[in-house]
């Protein structure tokens, strides 16, 4: 029998509140299963089971805050057999047990409307995004003193303000345990962008691929090559990863970012890379990630570009060593075999960890990276 414990849903995260369990004892699970929803200073995170079991018993109670690594149910594994799971402290009263999807919650928190008051209209009676903004405009209005005094002075609350504490803070640690280094280049985007455009005649209008999918795949490919910049700096040593999951920062609508993550991306075909991108980025900003989304980063980047941005120079996500960064496609002129023309250039950086890699090894990866887009039928 194991223990199920409160994940740790990236570097900054110290504890997590229990939003919603979507099981109970006695309920079969197998690897994959959304069995909780946990709360982060981010946002509710759709929390999975990484075995195949029986739930015996649930530790933590819906709304109990609780540090990482914390046991939060017991689970019997597939042929293991049954017997009384270890004793546990008395645990606190329950809070009420309210069913909710992750975005009705975390709207009813802007509109400060209480869940408890909602009768769900979703299935099983959960509480959807409708639900609450029906709720919101039934808010009765309060009522206004006789004489209308303004209220203090006071800065505007920013939108996200728990999200971005927790930005802050792995910042904070990237910038004072990580000494970077950066490296820039110049890339021809000619071939590429002529070579996308044909393939993508080829394609129907929802499966064309856009040039931010193939950049993530000549990353993913380069990373190959170059594999110490695909890893973590842990127990003061790097750590590669052999598989390489490209973390994606992905802005959202209501201010802040999350870094989801495409598995396996030197694998996937481009078409289905772009498949797993365009359905990461609904999922983010619907509010429905899941745990392992957003846990298996080996390396992240960021494409600035389509907010006209030429030159990203980022800060690492520790425990990651490298960050890649895009800016926006520019028309400039370019020397080719002694012929000046105007073509399309790419500014490609890199931000890395000195203690993993140094200058020369950067400078291999964004060579790679040039060369893959040099041949992009080779992707």
């Amino acid at each position: 029998m194991s223990e199920f414990r409160m994940p740790s849903l990236g570097a900054d995260m110290i504890e997590g509140t229990l939003v919603q369990w979507n099981v109970k004892p006695g309920d079969s699970v197998k690897r994959g299963d959304i069995v909780a929803i946990v709360g982060t200073d981010k946002a509710d995170i759709e929390v999975e089971v990484f075995e195949t079991g029986t739930v015996e018993r649930l530790i933590a109670q819906v709304g109990e805050k609780l540090p990482v690594g914390a046991p939060i149910a017991w689970i019997r594994a597939a042929g293991e057999a049954a017997g009384p799971p270890p004793a546990i402290p008395a645990a606190k009263p329950a809070a009420p047990h309210i069913h909710a999807s992750p975005l009705a919650r975390k709207l009813a928190r802007e509109l400060g409307v209480d869940l408890e008051q909602i009768k769900g209209t979703g299935p099983h009676g959960v509480i959807e995004r409708h639900d609450v903004e029906e709720a919101a405009k039934a808010k009765p209005a309060a009522a206004k003193p006789a004489v209308e005094v303004p209220p203090p002075a006071r800065p505007a609350a920013e939108p996200g303000s728990g999200m971005r504490r927790a930005i802050a803070a792995a910042m904070a640690r990237s910038n004072r345990e990580i000494p970077h280094y950066y490296l820039s280049t110049q890339i021809d985007m000619s071939k590429t962008l002529r070579w996308l455009e044909e393939s993508n005649r080829q394609r129907t209008l929802e499966n064309r691929v856009l040039p931010a999918a193939v950049l993530l795949k000549a990353v993913a490919k380069a990373l190959v090559q170059v594999p110490e910049l695909n890893g973590f700096w842990v127990d003061d040593q790097l750590k590669t990863s052999p598989s390489i999951h490209l973390g994606v920062a992905v802005s959202l609508r209501q201010g802040g970012l999350m870094i989801p993550a495409i598995h396996s991306a030197d694998q996937l075909p481009l078409e289905e890379l772009m498949r797993a991108l365009r359905e990461m980025i609904t999922r983010t900003r619907s509010g429905r990630l899941r745990s392992s989304d957003i846990t298996d980063s080996t390396i992240t980047v960021t494409n600035l570009g389509d907010l006209g941005v030429e030159t990203v120079f980022g800060v690492i996500y520790p425990p990651q060593v490298a960050l890649v960064g895009f800016g926006k496609i520019v028309d400039r002129p370019w020397a080719d075999n002694g012929m000046l023309g105007v073509r399309p250039v790419l500014t490609a950086t890199l931000a890395a960890d000195h203690r993993a890699t140094d200058g020369r090894r950067g400078a291999q990866f964004l060579e790679a990276l040039s060369a893959l887009l040099d041949e992009p039928s080779q992707l």
